[in-house]
């Protein structure tokens, strides 16, 4: 009887010694795959440039374009197609942006962005998934400030939308968006008055139409510009705007055949208050470098 239960307890001693066994090995060899995975999915860390780095790639990339300082032949609408058809790989030529050196550094830059009187002159990105990506990662990758100059793929990136709204940090060095605040002074508004946006196939010549303070709400998803009517309404109320901190243009009326920019940024200590700056794309109208 002593025997038979000494083997007992020898046999299932030994059964749980087997299953623990198997057990250890498949978990070993799952954390051995899952480890396999991992390295294998393993990246790089993307190298972190400088500030500095950054603005010192748009120089490189950017050439002054005589439209920033004297005026350029306008050409109609009906004929932008044939000289699109004209430009060489893409970009038009004459056109004062290295467009292909700019998508070795990233292919999501689709236009630039230059306003006179100001330092603003940088590359417009926009990322296919994610809206915000820009506002937290660099034109290299790396994530942290500045960020970039940026639209949302709510809108399209041919300029064609009602109202095309473009987002940009207010650096406290004074780079990226923090030179849209020089447009609430009053005289800085009436001297300067337009907004350059290039892409590869043409120049887009906008003029400054109003500067104010606004609340922080998400412009595209609280106005659909698209309808005609709601367009109107909110062309009105920028006209009919009534405050000391807005600066607006009285000799030009925008109406819901023109198309307009949005140019968006922070101000310091009031997170719920966003500045804007509105342009209005010259009527059918834009300009090309002969």
């Amino acid at each position: 009887m002593k025997n038979k239960v000494i083997r007992k307890v020898l046999v299932y001693g030994i059964s749980i010694a087997l299953v623990a066994a198997v057990v250890g090995g498949v978990m070993a060899l799952k954390a051995a795959k899952e480890q396999a995975e991992l390295e294998a999915a393993y990246v790089e860390p993307l190298p972190v440039m400088s500030q500095e780095e950054m603005e010192a790639l748009y120089d490189e990339h950017k050439v002054e374009s005589t439209s920033e300082t004297e005026e350029t032949e306008s050409i109609a609408e009906e004929d932008i197609e044939e000289v699109s058809e004209e430009t060489e790989d893409g970009v038009y030529e004459g056109c004062p942006v290295d467009f292909a050196g700019m998508w070795e550094v990233n292919e999501d830059v689709y236009a630039w962005i230059t306003i006179p009187g100001t330092v603003i002159d940088y590359p417009i990105l926009q990322h296919a998934t994610d809206n915000t990506y820009y506002l937290n990662y660099n034109i290299d990758g790396s994530y942290g400030y500045p960020g970039c100059i940026y639209t949302e793929n709510l809108n399209s990136k041919d300029f064609t939308d009602n109202n095309t709204v473009i987002y940009g940090h207010n650096m406290k060095n004074g780079s990226m968006f923090s030179g849209l605040h020089k447009f609430e002074d009053a005289n800085f508004f009436e001297e300067n008055t337009k907004v350059y946006i290039y892409t590869p196939e043409r120049e887009y010549e906008y003029t400054i139409f109003a500067a104010y303070i606004y609340d922080d709400r998400h412009l595209l998803y609280s106005f659909d510009f698209a309808n005609q009517q709601v367009y109107a309404n909110y062309l009105e109320d920028i006209q009919n705007m009534r405050s000391m901190n807005a600066q607006l243009r009285e000799d030009i009326t925008v109406t819901v055949e023109d198309k307009i920019i949005t140019l968006v940024t922070c101000i310091g200590n009031q997170p719920e208050k966003r500045l804007l700056v509105q342009a209005v794309l010259n009527q059918n109208e834009s300009t090309v470098q002969e």
